[in-house]
């Protein structure tokens, strides 16, 4: 797989020519993510994760299918009959990769937000998108994971523990488009030192191969 990392939470896998496109939000840049996807994975309903004018425009020029939870229909708007809904624990095939969704639950914000669907993607055994939340998959030992390292609902210490939870052979910082640089500088510094893995924060349109 060869997988390319747009800003905040946006991912592009590319493998055996199909193109699968994880969480497309108003943060990263959905539309040259989007460029001839094939199919697309959303982990939650938040916009941050899901810019849907950016799909819509998307889905008019080339026609694909979206995976995500159900609470999505909402937030498709008119797009919502593309949607296929998918449960935590369930496990399917989008755009020529195998993918099993964890999870289900969103980090709780605060007590007086609700707490929406949102489901974790790991994507041929070896790569995991854990969308909102530090939900350590079962019985599967994790080569890359992209972990989620700034968010309003996360803590800094809760976010290294998940790491070494997963323990993955190399981690790419995820959701961090609410930094700035000063704020990169320290949790880059951070995270190498702790997570106990592979560390590296990548600029947005790098590409690793998975």
């Amino acid at each position: 797989m060869r997988l390319t990392k747009y800003a905040h939470s946006c991912l592009r896998v590319e493998h055996d020519g199909g193109v699968l496109v994880i969480d497309p939000g108003m943060f990263s840049e959905p539309a040259v993510a989007l460029d001839g996807a094939d199919a697309v994975l959303i982990t939650h309903e938040h916009p941050d994760h899901l810019d849907a004018a950016a799909v819509h425009r998307q889905l008019a020029r080339r026609p694909f299918v979206i995976h995500g939870p159900a609470s999505l229909a909402g937030a498709l708007g008119d797009a919502a009959d593309v949607l296929r809904p998918v449960s935590a624990g369930e496990a399917f095939t989008a755009a020529g990769i195998p993918v099993r969704a964890h999870g289900g639950r969103h980090a709780v914000i605060h007590p007086d937000i609700p707490v929406i669907d949102n489901l974790g993607y790991l994507l041929n055994d070896v790569v995991y998108h854990p969308g909102d939340a530090l939900y350590v998959p079962d019985e599967v030992q994790v080569d890359t994971l992209f972990a989620p390292i700034h968010a309003p609902w996360s803590k800094f210490s809760e976010v290294v523990d998940f790491i070494r939870a997963v323990a993955p052979r190399r981690v790419f910082a995820l959701h961090d488009a609410l930094l700035n640089d000063n704020g990169y500088a320290v949790l880059d510094r951070q995270y190498t030192a702790l997570s106990g893995s592979e560390y590296q924060r990548l600029e947005p349109g790098s590409r690793i191969d998975g």
